[in-house]
């Protein structure tokens, strides 16, 4: 019996040793499920942010490549003193129109629009119906519009030439041009039939004389009344 003891004793020690490898080897393989877990997670939530980043980006880059939309009616004009700059601003509040700035590369100044002076440089180009002033504004696309209110102040009972000079550069092609001028008195003349000729193209209708002060609601009576 006494040897026996030894013999069980050795046996329980070595059940006891085997069960404490177990619980270590269970330990281990929990530890590693779980540091999956958390790497498949992390590796989600990282793709995920990417996508949305890239989402995003693309979304931006959509927004910048997306064309500004602008309205079928443009407004171009020519204003030496700013009469005619007031009359084109009250036309595009009125029409909802895009308004465009025909700028002259060189500016005109007061003295150069004294029509006393017979050697003034507007007395000169308006005597000769070749000149073609250089255009210093940002060239434009006429493509989308079909109506151009095309303005001007008269200058010795025409157009001044720098508008010979706009419509000979642009085609009217399936677009409705409408003149209007403004001036201390004189009407528009043939104004209207000239820059017609010199264009070549578009549907020109009859254009008007406007005062400066003009209002809004007769400018609104004009065109509604347009055929």
């Amino acid at each position: 019996m006494k040897r026996f003891i030894p013999i069980l004793m050795v046996i329980v020690l070595m059940m006891l040793a085997a069960c404490g490898g177990n619980a270590q080897s269970g330990t281990g393989s929990a530890s590693a499920e779980t540091n999956a877990d958390v790497s498949a997670e992390t590796s989600e939530t990282a793709h995920a942010e990417v996508s949305s980043a890239e989402a995003s980006s693309a979304g931006t880059e959509e927004q910048i490549a997306a064309p500004a939309a602008h309205s079928e009616i443009l407004i171009a004009y020519f204003s030496a003193t700013g009469t005619t700059k007031g009359v084109a601003e009250r036309i595009a509040s009125v029409t909802g129109g895009d308004l465009y700035e025909i700028l002259a590369t060189e500016p005109y100044t007061a003295d150069d629009l004294n029509y006393n002076d017979h050697g003034s440089r507007s007395t000169v180009e308006q005597n000769d119906k070749s000149a073609r002033p250089e255009i210093g504004s940002e060239d434009i696309s006429l493509d989308g519009y079909t109506t151009v209110y095309l303005g001007f102040p008269i200058w010795w009972g025409e157009e001044p030439r720098i508008m010979d000079t706009f419509v000979e550069k642009y085609s009217f092609e399936g677009v409705t041009v409408i003149p209007f001028c403004t001036s201390g008195g004189s009407g528009i003349g043939r104004s209207g039939p000239n820059m017609e000729a010199l264009a070549g193209s578009g549907t020109w209708l009859d254009g008007k004389r406007f005062s400066g002060n003009v209002s809004e609601e007769d400018l609104k009576s004009w065109i509604e009344g347009l055929k």
